[in-house]
């Protein structure tokens, strides 16, 4: 839905050029609507960057992985605000994070998906790579892979 509606506002923009400057304001928005936020990690290299992707474009600065821990892997509600020109609300769905934790309480976030077998397969395979443990905290008792 996000991509529909960026491609509209692109296009709109694109036919509104030619008329005023509206068409570059359209532009701008549409652009918006077509980023990602995300993150990568080089496990060969230990390594991992923040990213923001833009048309394909992936920007980031590569950073040293700090000494892991361990993996947590959680299950969480996650909001996002939807408004409208007159109306506003919030939309919760569950997801499963995978939070890489170092310096005993600081985190990365990894991974977040709706579907908790991938996320105990990638939660597994950095595990593995890293030499660290896996803790499962979907379940109200949290216990240790």
């Amino acid at each position: 839905m996000k991509f529909i509606f960026g491609a509209g506002l692109f296009l709109l923009g694109i036919i509104a050029l030619s008329a005023s400057i509206f068409g570059l304001i359209f532009c701008g928005l549409g652009a918006y609507f077509f980023h990602t936020d995300g993150i990568e990690i080089n496990l060969e290299q230990k390594t991992y960057r923040n990213t923001l992707s833009l048309f394909s474009l992936t920007f980031g600065k590569w950073k040293d992985l700090p000494e892991i821990e361990y993996i947590s892997v959680f299950a969480t509600t996650q909001s996002t605000k939807v408004r409208a020109l007159t109306a506003e609300t919030m939309v919760k769905k569950a997801v499963i994070k995978v939070n890489l934790f170092y310096n005993t309480n600081r985190k990365i976030e990894a991974f977040v998906t709706e579907d908790t077998q991938k996320a105990f397969d990638v939660a597994k395979e950095i595990a593995t790579v890293l030499n660290i443990d896996v803790l499962d905290a979907t379940e109200r008792e949290s216990k240790w892979l």
